[in-house]
C-alpha cells in the first residue's frame, strides 16, 4: 500500500524569543535557524519515517529545490512536486516561546498553486485503498477528494490549519478526519452536528496534554488514549507527526487502536525537540522510546 499526500512544503524560519509578542510589541529573538516544514512536509516525512511510500504532490518555487531535495533524503517520493517559475516557496515564520509555545505567520506561495492536472497525474498511479492525505494549506482540496473517492482511496483530512467551510466542502467524501479539540467544537458549531453524527467513518480528536480520543462512527464506539508525561521543548510539528504516524501504521496493516498508540508515542518524542521536518524521529526511536 502506498499514502499520496497533497501537502504543503514551506521553509520553516524559527526565531527563539523569551515570550510570544503581543500587538504593537517587538521582541529581540536570541536566534533563528531555516528547517523543512508545511504540514503536508512535516507529514510526508513522518509517515516515511514511519515505514511507509509516501508519494507527495505539491509545489515549490525556484527558492525552494533545497525543500524537494531534503524530502527526497527522507524516503519521499518527489517526482509529483512541481518547481515553478512564478511563485515563491512557501514559508513560516514561527516564533517558539521558553514554554515551548509557538505562534506562527504563514506565507501559502506555490503552495496555492498546486494544479488539477498534477493531482490527476500523481493520483492515476494510485491503487485502490491506498490513502490519499489532504490538509488545509493547498488549493484544490476538494478536487482531489473526490477523485480519491473515485478510485476507491482512504480519504483523510486533517483539519488545519482550521476553516470550517473548507471542512465542509470535503466532508461527505472523507474515510477519516483529525481534528484538535477546539477545531472539533468549532465544526459542531458549523454543522450543528457533533463529532459522533458526522458521515465520517474515523474521527480522531487531539487533547494535547490529555492525549486523544477515537470515535469510530460506524460501531458507535469512542476510546481515549492517554498521553505520555514528557519534558515539553517544541510543539512545532508535534500534531503533523502523529498524524503522519498515524496514517503510516494503519496503511502498513496495523489497526487503528495500535496506529494512534504509535502516533502516540511518536508525538511525544516530537515535543521534546527543537524543530520540524529535520527531526521527526523514525520508527526504530520510536519503537524503543521509554516513557
Amino acid at each position: 500500500m502506498a499514502i499520496y499526500n497533497l501537502g504543503s512544503i514551506n521553509a520553516d524560519l524559527f526565531y527563539q524569543v523569551p515570550t510570544l509578542p503581543g500587538p504593537g510589541e517587538t521582541l529581540a529573538a536570541r536566534s533563528m535557524h531555516r528547517g523543512l516544514g508545511g504540514k503536508g512536509a512535516n507529514m510526508s516525512v513522518a509517515a516515511a519515517r514511519a515505514a511507509a511510500l509516501v508519494s507527495h504532490i505539491g509545489a515549490v518555487g525556484r527558492d525552494g529545490t533545497w525543500a524537494k531535495q531534503r524530502l527526497l533524503e527522507y524516503g519521499v517520493d518527489t517526482r509529483h512536486i512541481a518547481v515553478l517559475e512564478d511563485a515563491p516557496t512557501g514559508h513560516a515564520v514561527i516564533n517558539v516561546d521558553d514554554a515551548g509555545e509557538n505562534a506562527i505567520v504563514l506565507l501559502p506561495g506555490a503552495n496555492h498553486e498546486i494544479t488539477e492536472n498534477a493531482i490527476g497525474t500523481a493520483l492515476s498511479e494510485s491503487a485502490r485503498g491506498d490513502t490519499l492525505l489532504i490538509q488545509n494549506e493547498t488549493n484544490n482540496q476538494r478536487y482531489a477528494a473526490q477523485m480519491g473517492r473515485d478510485l476507491a482511496m482512504y480519504v483523510a483530512y486533517a483539519a488545519a490549519p482550521f476553516d470550517a467551510a473548507a471542512v465542509q466542502d470535503v466532508l461527505p467524501l472523507l474515510d477519516f478526519l483529525i481534528l484538535n479539540e477546539v477545531e472539533a467544537q468549532q465544526l459542531t458549531d458549523a454543522t450543528g452536528q457533533p463529532p459522533q453524527a458526522l458521515p465520517v467513518a474515523d474521527i480522531v480528536i487531539t487533547l494535547g496534554g490529555n492525549g486523544c480520543r477515537w470515535i469510530n462512527t460506524i460501531k458507535r464506539t469512542q476510546r481515549d488514549f492517554p498521553a505520555h508525561q514528557v519534558d515539553v521543548v517544541d510543539t512545532t510539528g508535534a500534531g503533523d507527526t502523529f498524524t503522519g504516524y498515524l496514517l503510516a501504521a494503519r496503511d502498513r496493516g496495523l489497526p487503528m487502536e495500535q496506529a494512534i498508540a504509535l502516533a502516540m508515542r511518536a508525538g511525544a518524542l516530537m515535543v521534546m525537540r527543537k524543530g520540524t521536518a529535520d527531526v521527526i524521529p523514525d520508527l526504530k526511536e520510536v519503537q524503543n522510546a521509554r516513557f
